[in-house]
């Protein structure tokens, strides 16, 4: 995966920065093929800071937002992460939105019961008559469901910066120093990598079949997905032997080992973080 990413055409006459450009430009671009997260992460320009630091000051940020529960603290949880991924970490600001994408929308969806429902009685502050119901939502609802939209999406800010910038090899490992059991560790970096294997398979059988005419009508798409799950559990049997045959030749005897870069923490990186938390604390005591 790195030797991917660090790969870039014309390298002569090429500034540093225009080779950063060009990687994430080729990671935004996938033609069709999957890809990890894991790309963004070697992409990354503070993939070079410690895991343990990174990891711990994302979980730590993550729990101060739950915790405190105030919107101002969300609000600056949002930014500063996102100042952090984008910014700091050089990710484009599309890549970035795009990959927020999909939990924006459990958000929204988890969050819209919370602020709008339904009687057949016309209560509420606002309420809509449907013929057969009244749809109802108070300021309180709507001001409950805000905060809660804010809190979520801060916590998920934060995993967000840990993940976009640390390899998932680090992350494992961090949570092993953190005497997580190791087959649950080991069980991750498992599931994890075979997640993305099975995702290129899909994409590969999809295109395949889509070159074929295979969702030329509602029909055939029904008939080509289920022939696409079933090949897709058949490969995905294939794949769990090739994938321990390979283990085996790298001489695995039950424990996964990884290759780390040891990264020394900076005194700097230290009182940045340590003035960024206690700032998000005295946010909360000056709004509560």
């Amino acid at each position: 995966m790195s030797t991917i990413i660090l790969k870039s055409g014309h390298r002569d006459g090429h500034t540093h920065g225009d080779e950063i450009n060009h990687r994430h430009h080729k990671i935004g671009h996938k033609h069709g093929e999957g890809s990890s997260i894991d790309a963004y992460a070697y992409a990354c320009n503070i993939r070079d800071w410690n895991p343990v630091f990174k990891v711990s000051l994302s979980w730590l940020t993550l729990i101060l937002c739950i915790v405190l529960n105030n919107p101002y603290v969300s609000i600056v949880v949002i930014i500063a992460m996102a100042y952090l991924t984008i910014i700091v970490g050089g990710l484009s600001i599309h890549a970035y939105l795009s990959i927020l994408t999909i939990p924006i929308s459990f958000i929204l969806l988890g969050t819209f019961t919370i602020g709008i429902d339904f009687s057949a009685l016309p209560i509420g502050q606002y309420n809509l008559y449907l013929g057969f119901c009244y749809v109802f939502t108070s300021q309180a609802k709507l001001k409950i469901m805000f905060f809660l939209i804010l809190k979520v999406f801060g916590a998920i800010s934060a995993m967000e910066m840990m993940t976009l910038s640390t390899p998932s090899f680090e992350i494992i490992s961090v949570l092993q120093r953190a005497h997580v059991p190791k087959l649950i560790a080991e069980l991750m970096s498992l599931i994890y990598r075979y997640i993305f294997i099975l995702m290129d398979v899909n994409i590969k059988m999809r295109n395949s079949a889509d070159s074929r005419l295979g969702f030329c009508d509602l029909k055939t798409s029904w008939y080509t997905f289920g022939k696409i799950a079933s090949n897709i559990l058949i490969i995905s049997f294939k794949k769990v032997d090739d994938y321990y045959n390979a283990m085996e030749a790298r001489c695995y005897d039950g424990d996964l080992i990884f290759l780390e870069e040891v990264n020394k923490v900076k005194k700097l990186q230290i009182t940045k973080a340590g003035v960024f938390i206690i700032s998000l604390i005295l946010l909360w005591g000056f709004t509560r």
